[in-house]
């Protein structure tokens, strides 16, 4: 039986179908950066076909979640509510394919001065992610209790960490930018542009992140 048979119960069942295809999608931005960093070219396209398809996934539970919410049917929470959050998670899928494909627009290679702060960039929007996705996996069981008692609480703590981590991730963003322009005269001009496409792009999962989390409260405390 699709999970989508049992949609009528509950749509959190698809929520948590969607977040798996996003969680595998941002489990793989470390592989993709390391491949840079080796300049294993044929390699980190071979995992960006894998983001591009995971992407795809998502997408399309995206769409039938989108179809199948009943306007009208009871839920512990305000519709408009789910498919803003569902947006929210769907869009950091969307940062990571953006991330892959800056990353293969061409042969880029990975400033040695750099890397250290790129690769400490990428450890830190992954934490956000990180709490975020703890966040998700209580989900099922937070609607089993309808919205209340310590696991509530638990989800909230959980919150408020990614919004901290993502507070790290802007100042991991903003040093590995001071980093990148004071090369200015070692790396060509359109590797600096690109590199500063990727920084930004990583930045705004970090961001996507933690508005997702963000919007969680918000529906566990309406």
């Amino acid at each position: 039986m699709s999970v989508f048979d049992r949609f009528e119960e509950s749509p959190f069942g698809p929520l948590g179908e969607h977040m798996r295809e996003v969680k595998e999608c941002v489990a793989l931005v470390e592989p993709m950066f390391r491949r840079v960093q080796a300049r294993d070219y044929e390699g980190l396209r071979a995992i960006t076909q894998q983001v591009f398809k995971l992407e795809h996934q998502a997408d399309q539970i995206k769409n039938e979640i989108r179809r199948r919410i009943p306007k009208s049917f009871y839920l512990p929470i305000y519709r408009g509510d789910l498919l803003a959050y569902l947006k929210l998670q769907d869009d950091m899928a969307d940062s990571v394919e953006d991330v892959g494909v800056l990353l293969t627009i061409k042969n880029l290679e990975m400033p040695e001065a750099m890397a250290e702060h790129i690769m400490e960039l990428v450890r830190s929007v992954l934490t956000v992610c990180e709490y975020l996705f703890q966040c998700t996996d209580q989900l099922t069981n937070l609607v089993e209790e309808d919205f209340e008692g310590p696991r509530c609480k638990e989800i909230l703590d959980l919150v408020a960490k990614a919004e901290h981590a993502e507070w790290r991730a802007d100042k991991a963003q903003y040093t590995a930018s001071q980093k990148l322009f004071s090369l200015e005269d070692e790396i060509r001009a359109t590797d600096i542009m690109l590199w500063s496409s990727v920084l930004q792009q990583l930045g705004k999962l970090a961001n996507q992140a933690d508005n997702t989390a963000e919007r969680l409260r918000r529906m566990l405390v309406h």
